[in-house]
């Protein structure tokens, strides 16, 4: 914990789809990674303000200039309006944690975020140059590596962090992860929207259906595995409500992601040290808001019995995880570990 003259340690979960950060004076926020800007006066009028970010975004998107600006994780390239964004956002999620950076009272900051786990040299500096004047000191690590500090999971582990934009691994041998221990996949969250959008159109051609009701049909009611019951939602039809049975679809689509995910597993456990690899076949850990759905956890450790077995446990709060072990890790990191920002 930091006191009034120290800094204040956060640690930072940057998603595709939402963001978290976890800070040393107790306080846990999460908000949706959506930025956007009223269109002309008439919506400014309506909105009474000259930018939204999160659900608020998301909610008036038929009046405001909607970005998502990070695209698996991090930032698009080539657009000055989603570094814009990307800005806009770290700065409201460090505002919920209790970070002032205006006036006599301006808070010291040490930040870890954590990102995909072979993200790019050159998204790194974006990142970097989108916190410049935010924060003082920064940390940029792997978010399954983030989840690993946090539940003190560093020798024999293998976690998998499934998220909207994209799927990570990091074997954990008791140091930090080198790229060898560490894979990245966009079979992820959004690859599962996108295919169940594309097959209802499909078998639905008459539906009026759009990515965000994709995507909340996913979160309420996706799975894999034997159906428990048909899963019936309503769509609009020419105007008129609908109800649509979406169980062949909805399996379909979340199921797509299990081989990707297993084959990497696989691909993993035998870079392992041979004496060690039962060890982490049977400490995987399973992290990320995808990884809720339904039967999913089961359906991956089955992937594992070509390779002998093995045991997957999954986390108990998906939503802090990664932000959590950031914090942890901002913490215990000494200040040789830490990029001054200033």
């Amino acid at each position: 914990m930091t006191d009034s003259k120290g800094p204040l340690n956060v640690g930072i979960d940057l998603g595709t789809s939402h963001c978290a950060v976890s800070a040393s004076n107790g306080q846990r926020q999460v908000i949706e990674s959506y930025v956007g800007w009223p269109v002309d006066m008439v919506a400014r009028k309506v909105l009474k303000k000259s930018v939204l970010v999160g659900t608020e975004a998301v909610e008036s998107r038929t009046m405001v200039d909607l970005h998502r600006p990070l695209e698996r994780g991090l930032l698009k390239e080539g657009s000055e309006k989603d570094l814009e964004a990307v800005k806009v956002l770290l700065r409201a999620l460090l505002g919920l944690a209790g970070v002032k950076r205006r006036g006599k009272d301006k808070t010291h900051v040490r930040a870890v975020v954590g990102v995909p786990a072979e993200a790019m040299r050159v998204n790194k500096q974006q990142l970097r140059n989108a916190l410049e004047g935010e924060v003082d000191a920064l940390m940029i690590v792997s978010e399954p590596f983030a989840v690993a500090y946090g539940l003190d999971a560093l020798l024999h582990s293998l976690v998998v962090d499934i998220g909207a934009g994209t799927t990570d691994f990091c074997v954990m041998r008791g140091r930090f992860p080198t790229e060898d221990d560490q894979r990245t996949l966009d079979n992820a969250g959004d690859s599962i929207d996108e295919l169940l959008l594309k097959q209802l159109r499909e078998k639905h051609a008459d539906a009026q259906l759009s990515i965000f009701m994709a995507r909340a049909w996913k979160e309420a009611h996706g799975f894999v595995g034997e159906a428990q019951q048909r899963v019936t939602v309503t769509a609009p039809m020419a105007g008129k409500p609908t109800k649509l049975d979406i169980t062949d679809e909805l399996r379909s689509a979340c199921e797509s992601i299990v081989e990707p995910i297993t084959e990497t597993m696989r691909d993993l456990l035998p870079r392992v040290e041979p004496e060690f690899q039962e060890k982490v076949r049977n400490n995987v850990i399973l992290s990320g808001g995808t990884s809720q759905i339904a039967g999913l956890r089961a359906a991956l450790q089955a992937g594992l019995k070509p390779v002998g077995g093995g045991k997957i446990k999954a986390v108990k709060n998906p939503v802090f995880e990664g932000s959590d072990g950031g914090l942890a890790l901002a913490i215990d990191a000494p200040d040789s570990d830490w990029d001054k920002l200033g």
